[in-house]
């Protein structure tokens, strides 16, 4: 197995080429959304620009770097994961069957979803620097397959009735976390003349001034999976990563690394979230924190 080599080879990589990234920010800038802080390291860290492109304005580099590789790397790893226990031990156990494939139902879903990630943090927010290129290009590869990988050498037979359920219950919180989305995107495309859940949308017009001093709108949605938590979409993302961690037992901690770090991820996130939120729509988004108090999980949090 070549996958330790190719890791190390992909994190000497992304540090020239986020080098790059810096020097091509500084040099010659593919928008006017660059610039830097007047600190190396932050700048390097964070990146020079939002939207970077390369070959004559053809290759987006988030687009490739967090879509194209990031995510298709994910699912052909897991796969490659599932073919090397079944070479090894001449089988698939049920616990890769359900770790894999609760991985692959995710990431079809963010490719059927793809539009929605343009208007992400990720891609809005956060610029080309080490922490999302390198992201995508070594930490992707290496922490999110981790509990597939660690079941090559230490299959778990979970029995046909406990592998059923968490399939299941896995491929439930994806789908919730992508109704989530699309109801957002929704409501957003018909200008919140649309039902959720059986009845019209519960909407904040908010209105808010851009850098360059013109004034735009946005719809809040204060119902469907909205009106839950402000952020509630994240819960089903997290439950669906322990549901595919799970089939790895409890005793080794490893294969939980991704799980653990997405659950500070998501809930730093949606702290980032709120703070922007707060200060793009001021007196608005007050108005929706009062229909929705509460950030990512009813009287938790």
């Amino acid at each position: 197995m070549l996958f330790p080599e190719m890791i190390a080879s992909l994190s000497v990589f992304a540090v020239f080429f986020c080098w790059f990234l810096y020097a091509k920010g500084r040099l010659a800038p593919s928008s006017s959304d660059s610039g830097v802080q007047g600190n190396l390291v932050m700048d390097y860290f964070w990146g020079t620009e939002l939207y970077p492109r390369l070959l004559g304005g053809r290759l987006d580099v988030k687009t490739f770097t967090n879509c194209r590789f990031g995510m298709m790397s994910w699912a052909v790893l897991v796969v490659n994961w599932a073919l090397a226990q079944q070479a090894q031990t001449g089988r698939v156990a049920d616990s890769m069957a359900v770790c894999v494939t609760l991985m692959l139902v995710y990431v079809f879903k963010f490719f059927l979803w793809e539009t929605g990630y343009w208007a992400s943090m990720d891609i809005m927010h956060d610029r080309a620097g080490y922490m999302i290129c390198w992201g995508c290009l070594v930490w992707v590869p290496s922490v999110y397959t981790a509990p597939a990988l660690f079941l090559v050498d230490n299959p778990v037979q979970l029995g046909t009735p406990l592998a059923a359920a968490m399939l299941a219950v896995g491929a439930l919180s994806v789908w919730v976390n992508y109704d989530s989305d699309a109801q957002r995107q929704k409501v957003r495309q018909a200008d919140g003349a649309v039902r959720i859940w059986g009845k019209p949308a519960s909407i904040i017009r908010a209105s808010y001034v851009t850098a360059t001093g013109e004034k735009k709108s946005s719809l809040l949605l204060c119902s469907g999976w909205w009106g839950v938590a402000r952020h509630f979409h994240y819960v089903p993302e997290l439950l669906a990563a322990l549901l595919w961690t799970l089939p790895c037992g409890l005793a080794q901690p490893l294969p939980y690394l991704y799980v653990t770090f997405l659950f500070f991820l998501l809930c730093d996130r949606a702290a980032r979230d709120d703070s922007r939120c707060r200060s793009k729509y001021t007196a608005a988004w007050d108005k929706y924190c009062a229909r929705v108090p509460y950030r990512m999980l009813p009287y938790v949090y």
